[in-house]
């Protein structure tokens, strides 16, 4: 059975990203995002519901291939502030290494994700507005993961005594 989805009015989308706000933060992300594309739908290239979107997709990453990773980067890549495209992909990377890491993939593999989220990071914090310190705590936060995981630990362990095992020159 088809339904012709309904579009909420220009009047609505404050009440409705405050929704979509409610339902992220009850760990209904599925809920949020019905509500952002609501509000994309009469309204395209609304910065807030964008975010929210990427958000709620990435709130949803289980550390699956069929995680929509592409789509949550194509509307990070999509906002009109540098300092919040850089700030989000980040995120982005951060969220998807970490749900992989609960998936019990190997650190060897995550590594290059979370190191593509602490650069994003700090291309964020040079340009970050005054007294805006989010990309510096997402940054130290990934550090503080990789410094404290024993896998991670083990992986630069073995990649420093492999360099050093050579034969004399």
């Amino acid at each position: 059975m088809e339904f012709e989805l309904k579009t909420i009015s220009q009047a609505g989308i404050p009440e409705a990203i405050s929704k979509a706000e409610v339902y992220r933060s009850l760990n209904e992300p599925e809920e949020a995002e019905s509500i952002c594309r609501d509000i994309l739908a009469a309204e395209p290239g609304n910065q807030l519901a964008q975010r929210l979107l990427g958000l709620a997709i990435t709130d949803e990453f289980c550390g699956d291939p069929r995680d929509r990773h592409r789509e949550a980067e194509a509307l990070f890549q999509s906002l009109t502030d540098p300092y919040e495209r850089l700030y989000y992909t980040g995120l982005l990377h951060e969220r998807r290494a970490k749900a992989q890491m609960r998936a019990g993939r190997s650190p060897h593999t995550l590594t290059p994700l979370f190191e593509e989220a602490m650069k994003c990071f700090e291309q964020a914090e040079a340009i970050r507005p005054p007294g805006n310190d989010d990309s510096i705590l997402r940054w130290n936060r990934c550090a503080r993961l990789l410094q404290s995981h024993p896998g991670f630990r083990e992986e630069r362990e073995s990649e420093a005594f492999e360099a050093m095992d050579s034969s004399p020159v």
